[in-house]
């Protein structure tokens, strides 16, 4: 697809997080382009206005957000109705809310998730969204979520499954990877590429 494609990182990850992603895709002949912003100091309230206008700049037809940043692109779409995104594809983004953010601010460690935590905490409510959202979701449960006792083994030690599962997905799948190391598998970018593609995951 000729059309621009942009790539939003996840919390306490900068916009270079996703380039080894980026390059993935682009070799696959998707014009991706990533798209910076501030997690922590920032958080959603200045990210998804800032998306809205590099989406109207670009004119991107698709959104791939890691984490977090599923989080905010969703809610710009939620926001905004009349943007040109047909296509949605979260990677390991806890949609439905994040027991990994609730059990730091438990423990009265919320500031380290920054203006981002009510959001992660919260998720996004249902709706029926007019774009085709997917989800890739972790299997390999190694990560904070496990340290803090917030996931079990069905989660990808930072996002459970059961919170990627959001009642609006067109489509979900499932990759043999870590939270972390979701942007960096070869399988996550193939997935990418046949849902934008193909309106689905491969043998989902």
């Amino acid at each position: 697809m000729n059309e621009p494609v942009l790539v939003l990182h996840g919390i306490w990850n900068p916009g270079s997080w996703m380039l080894p992603l980026v390059w993935r895709l682009r070799r696959a002949g998707i014009d991706a382009q990533p798209f910076a912003y501030d997690s922590i100091f920032g958080g959603p309230r200045q990210a998804v206005p800032a998306l809205v206008r590099c989406i109207e700049q670009t004119r991107a037809t698709a959104l791939v957000g890691y984490s977090l940043g599923g989080l905010v692109a969703l809610q710009a779409l939620r926001e905004h109705a009349d943007l040109s995104v047909r296509a949605l594809v979260c990677v390991g983004s806890p949609l439905c809310g994040s027991q990994t953010a609730r059990q730091l601010q438990q423990l009265r460690l919320g500031a380290m998730l920054g203006r981002s935590g009510a959001l992660l905490a919260a998720g996004q409510p249902a709706w029926e969204a007019a774009v085709r959202i997917g989800q890739i979701a972790g299997t390999s449960p190694h990560g904070v979520g496990r340290v803090l006792r917030a996931q079990g083994p069905d989660s990808d030690g930072t996002v459970g499954l059961a919170e990627t599962r959001w009642p609006g997905l067109a489509d979900h799948c499932e990759v043999a990877a870590s939270h972390t190391g979701l942007p960096f598998k070869e399988q996550t970018a193939r997935q990418i590429v046949h849902f934008l593609r193909q309106g689905g995951f491969a043998g989902t």
